[in-house]
């Protein structure tokens, strides 16, 4: 139990700030050794995660016709991710990139490039200027989110910061971009929770996405209100730090 409140913590906290909460979850299951951690642990903590973005947006998700086609680009840009994600689970290639190198070197790697975006005072907003061509691109930049540690809100966030959009918008994009992408994995992961016969597992299972539903709530709420004020130095410079450790560790 102590195991699934901390993963669900780091879930919560790292699902919506650009740190890769995938990464995290490998590194926190590999220094507790929780042997019951895998990839429908995950899936558990993420649907806790797409309950709360859901509760959190919900008034933006019940005014479907005034949002319509913000939610129709906002599908078309997680087609991408979706389908190169299923094929990776399915090939089990996934497993091959949860590695402590390729975890370091991404946290490094796409720290800089969060950096680079979040430099420059953007004026962009989603109201005016989200248009097909920016969900279409920003899309295609989320697939990498799929490797450990590049983290799918930095990526996302990243390249909304590329397409010159303000930093907040660029957040609340990345945010209602996770709707549909954390939607699929939580039907994938409901599927397979179901159909599981260990019942100690399916009570893990439950309680995962129930601690990972209040953490990622609040996670959400002030986030959105720091990224008002405050620029992205603390995430890039805790990336930094993280990525430099685990090299540090995977090439000793």
């Amino acid at each position: 139990m102590l195991e699934v409140l901390l993963l669900s913590l780091v879930q919560g906290i790292t699902e919506f700030i650009p740190v890769s909460s995938s990464s995290h979850l490998v590194l926190i299951s590999k220094f507790i050794d929780f042997e019951d951690q895998s990839l429908l642990i995950d899936v558990s903590l993420h649907i806790g995660s797409f309950l709360a973005v859901i509760t959190y947006f919900y008034k933006d998700i019940i005014n479907l016709q005034k949002n319509k086609k913000l939610f129709i680009k906002l599908v078309i840009s997680s087609i991408p991710i979706m389908i190169v994600g299923y094929l990776l689970v399915q090939t089990n290639l996934i497993e091959e990139l949860r590695n402590l190198k390729i975890i370091g070197w991404m946290t490094l790697v796409f720290g800089v490039l969060l950096f680079l975006s979040d430099k420059f005072d953007l004026d962009k907003n989603i109201d005016n200027n989200f248009n097909f061509k920016n969900a279409i691109l920003i899309g295609f930049f989320q697939i990498i989110s799929l490797v450990p540690g590049v983290s799918r809100s930095g990526i996302t966030i990243t390249a909304a910061r590329l397409l010159k959009f303000n930093r907040y918008d660029a957040a609340k994009i990345s945010f209602l971009l996770s709707i549909p992408t954390l939607g699929a994995v939580s039907i994938f992961g409901l599927n397979n929770i179901v159909f599981s016969n260990d019942l100690d597992i399916s009570y893990l299972n439950i309680t995962a996405i129930i601690f990972s539903y209040f953490f990622s709530l609040i996670t959400i709420k002030y986030f959105l209100k720091y990224i008002k004020q405050f620029s992205l130095n603390l995430f890039i410079i805790y990336r930094m730090v993280v990525g430099i450790i685990i090299l540090f560790f995977a090439y000793l």
